[in-house]
């Protein structure tokens, strides 16, 4: 029964975002299709967020239909320790480590002098400068993914680390964390076809996105384990979405492939923490998490 489950959320999520994909096609602001309209920009960001919202109706419906509590074992708590806290600060780490190592990808700038900074400074008291803007950037993305954005996150991670994560119990740590991230990384197809976060590349971005997926799942799920809440992994993925945006702002020229947390500096970056997390898993943590059945 575990697989029809599995088999039954799988297809409401993508089908359900199939439809968002094609309903931001038909508005056309995607890619190159018009020039944007206030309308439509504002239409498109409102799909992107109800999107992010589907694994929990997945996951309600599915459970209705296999008539099942539904968020019964899914680790939804707020039962606070220190993990909580841990996750949250790594992905702030994490979103500054990226926008370092996209300044070593092959023809990266300071963007600090660029036309987006300078006009975001207008906005803010003339001796901020761009230290002092990238300072409020930061500072309010950390709060946002506390926030707002971990509410919109954990639409998705009720799915992914809760519900799946569930159903998947009995394999290895790592055979899960390649099965959710391959399944999380397709889902966003559609949106990623239509250029969201490569709008340069949205037929390359699809394989991208996928990899971003596979190497951030093991240290989401490595928080959901070790915090017993599905809600640190919607804090943790609600963070790196808020704060995205440090390397787009301040790394120049745009490239959706090499800079940013959805590039190739995103990638290596994910890559160096997720290793760095194993040996500590290995050789300090107890559970040995990363080798062990879930």
């Amino acid at each position: 029964m575990r697989q029809k489950k599995i088999w039954l959320f799988i297809l409401l999520s993508f089908v359900m975002m199939a439809a968002i994909g094609l309903l931001v096609h038909s508005i056309g602001q995607a890619n190159t299709q018009a020039a944007p309209t206030p309308a439509g920009v504002l239409l498109t960001t409102l799909l992107y967020s109800a999107s992010m919202f589907i694994p929990l109706l997945s996951v309600v419906i599915t459970r209705a239909v296999f008539k099942e509590p539904v968020f019964e074992g899914l680790g939804v708590s707020f039962r606070w320790n220190r993990w909580w806290w841990i996750g949250w600060l790594l992905m702030a780490f994490l979103s500054m480590a990226i926008m370092g190592v996209s300044l070593l990808m092959p023809g990266a700038q300071w963007g600090g002098d660029g036309e987006i900074v300078q006009a975001a400074l207008k906005q803010m008291p003339a001796h901020a400068g761009p230290w002092g803007l990238m300072a409020v950037t930061f500072f309010s993305g950390l709060f946002a993914g506390a926030t707002i954005n971990a509410f919109f996150a954990f639409g998705e991670e009720i799915g992914w680390r809760g519900f799946l994560m569930k159903e998947l119990q009995g394999k290895k740590f790592l055979v899960v964390a390649l099965i959710i991230g391959l399944i999380w990384g397709l889902w966003h197809a559609p949106v990623i076809l239509n250029g969201h976060n490569y709008p340069q590349h949205p037929v390359a971005g699809v394989p991208m996105m996928v990899a971003l997926c596979l190497l951030l799942t093991p240290m989401l799920m490595y928080f959901r384990i070790k915090s017993g809440s599905v809600v640190v992994a919607a804090v943790m993925h609600g963070t790196v979405n808020a704060l995205a945006g440090l390397s787009n702002l301040f790394v120049t020229p745009a490239n959706d492939l090499l800079y940013g947390a959805p590039g190739l500096a995103g990638l290596l970056t994910l890559l160096l923490f997720d290793l760095a997390l194993f040996l500590y898993d290995r050789y300090v943590g107890k559970e040995h998490i990363f080798t062990k059945t879930y």
